[in-house]
Parts: structure tokens; sequence; C-alpha cells
């Protein structure tokens, strides 16, 4: 059993798309002690248009040499908006990794599938990077934050999103959330308030507790969620929809069509605060009223 309360780590610290590993260096080295060794690959700007896949297997490779060459060194991890969605993908299919993992820190990472993505691509046709940024990978984070700390970190800098990422598709169960306010998803990279919200988290440890939804509200955002084709969309679009249902405790159903065609869905409690918002691309529109209709009827008032 790694001892991950003393014994030097290694820091693996990922930028994304568009993006080299510059300011993930800085945030790195502003994270480590003396001890530290800090891993921040760098995957190629132009690289990170085309697929994840290979974006991957590249980071994998590296972290497979650092295991070798330090077996029983524990690892922390941060990663950047694409970049943590690496690590998710590569923490996945290396289980044999999990007890050296000391933390995992996402941040602005769209774990439920990149609305931009979802937008460039809304048939998953595979263009360019769009689709692998669209893909939802909630399943896979809720699955490894029950075997690992993982934290989440988002910036609401518009009220809903980091002008990028909206702040929904940064969280998921089991994992600490940490929101800040009035950072762009650029800066997040490495700014102070980041590398803080890092530190505090890993302070925190082993004693920190996940503060979970209240029960009718988190079961309702998940059904949505299980939605074929649903995305994670910016609450800005709120006010302009009108209830589709009434649900259980005043909780209602809200739509909204864009001028696009695409249909937008909204969830919002008895006190008119949105908890939920998304969209479905034109193929998913028949089975998103499908599904609401399921909804409505399990709900019931």
């Amino acid at each position: 059993m790694v001892d991950t309360q003393s014994s030097p780590y290694i820091l693996f610290v990922q930028h994304g798309w568009h993006d080299t590993n510059r300011r993930m260096q800085r945030l790195g080295q502003a994270l480590a002690d003396e001890q530290t060794e800090v891993i921040a690959p760098n995957l190629g700007l132009i690289k990170t248009w085309w697929r994840i896949e290979p974006l991957i297997q590249q980071v994998e490779q590296i972290a497979i040499a650092t295991h070798n060459r330090y077996p029983h060194r524990p690892w922390r991890i941060v990663g950047h908006s694409m970049g943590g969605l690496i690590w998710l993908e590569l923490l996945q299919r290396h289980p044999e990794w999990w007890p050296q993992i000391k933390s995992v820190s996402l941040v602005s990472s769209p774990v439920g599938g990149a609305d931009l993505g979802r937008i460039f691509d809304p048939f998953c046709w595979g263009l360019g990077i769009a689709r692998d940024l669209g893909t939802n990978r909630r399943q896979i984070a809720e699955h490894l934050a029950r075997h690992m700390p993982i934290q989440t970190i988002a910036s609401d800098y518009d009220g809903g999103s980091d002008g990028t990422v909206p702040i929904q598709c940064s969280q998921f169960r089991h994992a600490s959330y940490t929101q800040l306010n009035g950072i762009r998803h650029d800066n997040t990279k490495d700014h102070p308030e980041v590398t803080a919200a890092i530190q505090t988290f890993w302070t925190a440890l082993p004693t920190l507790s996940v503060v979970s939804k209240e029960p009718l509200e988190d079961a309702l955002i998940s059904e949505l969620q299980a939605i074929p084709g649903m995305t994670d969309a910016h609450r800005r679009d709120f006010s302009r929809a009108t209830v589709w249902a009434t649900l259980k405790d005043n909780f209602t159903l809200r739509t909204w069509r864009s001028s696009l065609g695409i249909h937008h869905v909204f969830l919002a409690n008895g006190l008119n605060h949105c908890c939920f918002a998304g969209f479905v691309g034109w193929p998913d529109t028949q089975r998103l009223y499908e599904r609401l209709n399921v909804i409505k009827r399990e709900f019931a008032p």
C-alpha cells in the first residue's frame, strides 16, 4: 500500500484543446514542493484539433514510463478542460493505477460533453475534435469518484458558464465541487484562485465530505441527463422557456426551441430557480419528448 501522506509524489498537469503546456507547467510549479516531480506533457496545439485518442495514447505512454520509473510514488493529477477528459479516459483504462492516485482535480472540464462540440457536430459525424469534446463522460467520472478523491472546479463568468463550458457540465456525483466566479475559461488554467482551490482540496483530504443535492432534484436531473443526446447547456435561455409539465414539490419542466430548431429543456424548483439546462440535437428531438412524457408520468404531483 502506497503511503500517500508522506511519500514524494508525481504531479501530472495536463493542458487541453488549442493549447500548449506552458501555462500548465506554471500551475504545476505553483502547486509543487521541493520533492515533487511535475510532468506537463505538451501535446502540440495543432494536434489538439483533430482527435482525442492519439492525445490519450501520448499521455498514456508518458504515464506508463513514469510508473515504471517510480512504481511506488503516489500521483496527483490536474487537468484543464480537455486535459481533464484525457485523464478520465486514462484512469478508466488503468484501474491498476488507482491505489497510487492521491487526488484528481478537473479544472473547467466539460465532463458532461461540451455544448460547443455538439453544436459544431450535431449528428456526431466525427468532425475533428468536436465529437470527442461533445462526448458525455459523466458516467466514467462518477465511477472513478467512488474509488478516488476527485475535485471538479468551475467558474461562473457570465451567469452560467466560464464563457466556454457551462457550470453544470463540470458537475457530477461523488466529487467535491468548487465554484469560482468571474474567471474566464482560458484563465482558469493558472489563476491564483484555482491554485488556492486545489491546495485547499489537498489539505482537506482525507476528511472531505461531498454534499449531495436534494433527493428529488437529484433524481430528476439524473433522468434528464440520461435522455439520449442530452447535452448540458447554459442557463441564459431559461427565461424564454415555457412550462411544459408540473411535477412533484412544484418542480417544473420547461421547454424552448431556438431559432435553429434546437430543443432545450430546463428544470426549475418551486422557487423558480433553474436546476438544470440541456438540449438535444435534431436527431434526438423525438426521443427527448418521449422521455419527457415518461418523466412527467413518473414524477406527477
